[in-house]
């Protein structure tokens, strides 16, 4: 069935990511993700230790170059046909020299991506930084992690950075014409089904590029999975999960491209919750929501941004 979601040419209600590539570059994109070796200020102790509580920090001895070209084989075995991001993902990809980052654009240019895209922290940015991301020769998605706008919630978090600094590196980054695409996290501990629609409003009025959406990953070797285990931490159910994101896709604007709706956990360290490793279902599960509702991402989305 064919949806009434204007940003479709199938039966999703929502910008996915699919759609938008089709209509920018006319076919697939696929992301080619690879680890700088760069850090984060709140494991180094610049502003904290540990990382944020869900995070499974893992060694990369592969150059940028090795770890491309085995991810480059590995999604053209797939689609044949498909263009190639680098996607710098594993913890905070600006947190360095703005030499270092400068280089980190031309080596993704000198490899032969097609785009690049950064993952960092909102306080990992400056005018240096964002003048050099701009500056970028390849078609460039700077991936600002959130999470949350409730600091409550990060402190818990150990994110060691709030809303406002959040604030500060977006504008930042908008200031210089940069496309952003923002992370949240459903099922965080202690946050209600309330909070993680007002974490979406919030955003939604920001009028972000792309969101990223998945459930809370609880990993093996992590202060989270001490918290399951120790009965301190209960992950969403799936049907919760599914509403809940349903429902902040309605209050999103509808240009807003939706890069993700469901995450994929290490499945080697992923503890819970274990329905997240069957992609599909949820995917299905979310679009049945949709249409059991009637409605559409942008359908509660109001008129008035923040500037």
């Amino acid at each position: 069935m064919k949806s009434p979601f204007p940003y479709s040419n199938d039966n999703k209600r929502y910008h996915t990511l699919a759609f938008h590539n089709l209509q920018a570059y006319g076919g697939r994109v696929c992301k080619a993700t690879v680890s700088a070796g760069l850090s984060c200020p709140n494991i180094d102790g610049l502003k904290g230790t540990g990382g944020c509580v869900f995070c499974a920090r893992t060694r990369e001895t592969r150059s940028v170059a090795e770890q491309f070209a085995a991810e480059k084989a590995r999604i053209l075995a797939k689609y044949p046909s498909a263009r190639i991001m680098l996607y710098y993902a594993q913890n905070s990809n600006t947190y360095c020299s703005p030499e270092t980052l400068s280089g980190m654009l031309r080596e993704a240019e000198t490899l032969g991506a097609f785009a690049v895209s950064v993952a960092t922290r909102p306080d990992c940015l400056d005018a240096d930084k964002a003048r050099i991301l701009a500056e970028c020769p390849l078609p460039l998605t700077v991936e600002l992690g959130l999470q949350t706008v409730h600091d409550r919630t990060a402190e818990t978090l150990n994110r060691c950075h709030s809303y406002a600094d959040f604030l500060e590196g977006y504008r930042l980054l908008k200031a210089h014409d940069i496309r952003v695409c923002v992370h949240i996290i459903n099922g965080l501990p202690n946050e209600t089904a309330e909070m993680m629609l007002e974490t979406a409003r919030t955003l939604g009025r920001l009028r972000p590029d792309g969101v990223k959406i998945h459930s809370l990953h609880v990993l093996r070797g992590t202060r989270l999975h001490e918290m399951y285990q120790n009965g301190e931490y209960t992950p969403l159910e799936k049907d919760v999960y599914v509403d809940i994101t349903a429902r902040q896709l309605e209050l999103l604007p509808p240009e807003t491209v939706i890069e993700r709706v469901t995450g994929d956990g290490d499945k080697s360290l992923l503890a819970a919750p274990r329905w997240s490793m069957d992609k599909i279902a949820v995917l299905g599960g979310i679009d049945r929501r949709l249409a059991d509702l009637d409605t559409y991402q942008g359908r509660r989305f109001g008129d008035e941004a923040i500037g």
